[in-house]
């Protein structure tokens, strides 16, 4: 995929985008296509079924009624814990419609994880589907804003509190007036779990998904009319409902939705199917595609013309590889649930393997000292982004909105350098946080669940690279007197933590130590670990 370097201009021209005062953002990506007289176009495919946009419209409005019915308010929060779906677009668009506020909300999370989201967010209305309310519905009684729950495929009775969403909407009616929001009105919320604590709820404004859209989606990824998009990117991530709901809806494409787990088999399938055209994965699913045995011979994926990545970043070896293979390049960028979607890419044509490429036109950044400064060019530094798509504060987090929102400036956590040819080379995080599987975990989180077990004396965690330079949580584990290592024990402790918090966080290997590294003052010394997990083979009962 070694194209010409010159057939891409260095500087790009800034988009210029221009947002009346009074902006809804149903408006723009949704009813906008009905007014243009494309309201029979394919908007999405799920599970071999094909629905335009006129359907989802009119499911949005229905969506948007029955909330109304439900006594929802303006800027009153509708949280959606909800497989990606046609109802994913109508409950998202429906309740920003009427000025409500949609929250997308990861599905794979623990009863406490909800517990805390729906208390913090206030949401009067949770609409979900069944399969995930069958597995939280015992937490009802201790959340203390929630008055309806509207769910899909509702096996249970209906309550007055409990509405089948089928029969909800059936209820409504299918012409709903757009409420006069302004541009700056908050539109949806994101958690991000990005630091340690507690989630923060991002509150991301009407205009942002447009900057998104037109400094990204548009220039970068050239998005048309024509394409059909897939991702393996969850629609509850800020990178899968930019990927897959308001990039293909700001162009009037079709977007494919898949409800069942991203294994790499059924991302093949699906891109065969329905003849993706712009694939979004994350490193660790590129990798394990590219090791399913002949899966260049088995599945057909000649239909897509770029694949992107986004998440931790991409091995230059997987770049390589699935080039080689698929014959189309991934473009590796970075993005952030507060910055809404990606600000770093590169670019079709001129990738630069290993490197997050050049900023996206629209957004600036600066490389800074711990004192601020700025760093020469190729001097490692903190990561700070300006851009219209940063959300507007934390929800209720007023200390963390102080040190990460600075003026127009946010700081990532991220350590990177520019080099002379202005491609951006991510170094790490500036705190202890793990992206794994494009996922963000707390060691401090695994190491807390991990003293738990009756075993275990003291726990470390630290990011260590697998053999496919991915990172993966490895644990360093102090045992108690009167307990042995042994590969039991290290299998136990992994099924222990995947019990107890969210599966993807265990760690993938174990070594077992007679004490931890700590500073006078006792805090354990990760980064001593991190240095020595890159080096040493990994111990017999680590595997």
């Amino acid at each position: 995929m070694h194209h010409m370097q010159d057939s891409v201009p260095t500087n790009p021209p800034i988009p210029n985008v221009v947002i009346p005062d009074q902006f809804n953002a149903a408006t723009a990506f949704l009813d906008r296509h009905l007014l243009e007289g494309q309201g029979e176009s394919i908007a999405v495919y799920h599970e071999g079924h094909a629905y335009t946009y006129a359907q989802i419209a009119e499911l949005a409005n229905r969506v948007g009624n029955g909330l109304l019915e439900l006594g929802v308010d303006m800027e009153q929060r509708v949280a959606l814990i909800l497989l990606d779906s046609p109802q994913y677009p109508a409950a998202f668009f429906g309740a920003i419609k009427i000025g409500a506020v949609p929250i997308p909300t990861n599905t794979a999370l623990r009863p406490d994880d909800y517990v805390y989201m729906l208390n913090d967010s206030r949401a009067r209305i949770l609409i979900i589907h069944d399969a995930l309310w069958q597995s939280i519905k015992h937490i009802l009684p201790r959340l203390t804003s929630l008055r309806h729950i509207v769910v899909i495929g509702l096996q249970d009775a209906e309550t007055t509190t409990l509405h089948d969403f089928d029969r909800w909407v059936e209820h409504a009616s299918s012409s709903l007036a757009t409420a006069a929001t302004s541009k700056d009105d908050s539109a949806f919320w994101l958690y991000s779990s990005g630091s340690t604590g507690f989630p923060k709820g991002c509150v991301h404004l009407q205009h942002d998904m447009v900057y998104c859209t037109e400094y990204y989606a548009k220039p970068i990824l050239g998005i048309n009319k024509h394409d059909i998009t897939f991702s393996a990117a969850k629609l509850y991530f800020a990178y899968g409902l930019g990927n897959n709901l308001y990039f293909p809806f700001s162009v009037g494409a079709k977007a494919a939705y898949y409800s069942g787990r991203p294994l790499p088999e059924a991302m093949f399938q699906a891109v065969e199917q329905y003849h993706a055209t712009i694939f979004y994965g994350v490193p660790t699913l590129y990798a394990s595609m590219l090791a399913l045995p002949d899966a260049a011979k088995r599945f057909d994926f000649s239909s897509v013309r770029v694949c992107v990545s986004a998440g931790e970043s991409l091995p230059a070896d997987i770049l390589r590889r699935w080039e080689d293979t698929f014959h189309v390049p991934i473009l590796d960028g970075i993005g952030s649930t507060e910055i809404l979607h990606i600000f770093i890419s590169n670019r079709i044509g001129a990738i630069k393997a290993g490197s997050t490429g050049k900023l996206v036109p629209g957004y600036e950044a600066r490389i800074t000292d711990e004192q601020d400064h700025p760093v020469p060019q190729g001097n490692i530094g903190n990561l700070l982004i300006s851009g219209d798509s940063i959300a507007a504060f934390y929800w209720n987090k007023h200390e963390k909105t102080k040190q990460t929102f600075n003026g127009r400036w946010i700081h990532t956590g991220d350590k990177y350098y520019q080099d002379e040819e202005g491609y951006y080379w991510y170094c790490g995080r500036s705190d202890d946080m793990l992206k794994v599987g494009g996922q963000w975990v707390s060691p401090v989180e695994v190491e807390n669940t991990l003293i738990a077990h009756p075993a275990v004396l003291e726990a470390a965690v630290v990011g260590v690279f697998d053999e496919s330079d991915l990172i993966k949580p490895k644990a360093y584990v102090t045992l108690r007197p009167g307990h042995a290592p042994s590969d039991a024990l290290a299998d136990e402790l992994k099924a222990f933590v995947r019990e107890r918090i969210a599966a993807f966080k265990y760690p993938r290997y174990i070594e077992f130590i007679p004490e931890l590294p700590k500073t006078a003052t006792g805090k354990i010394q990760r980064f001593l670990l991190r240095e020595t997990g890159r080096t040493e083979p990994l111990a017999p009962n680590t595997k």
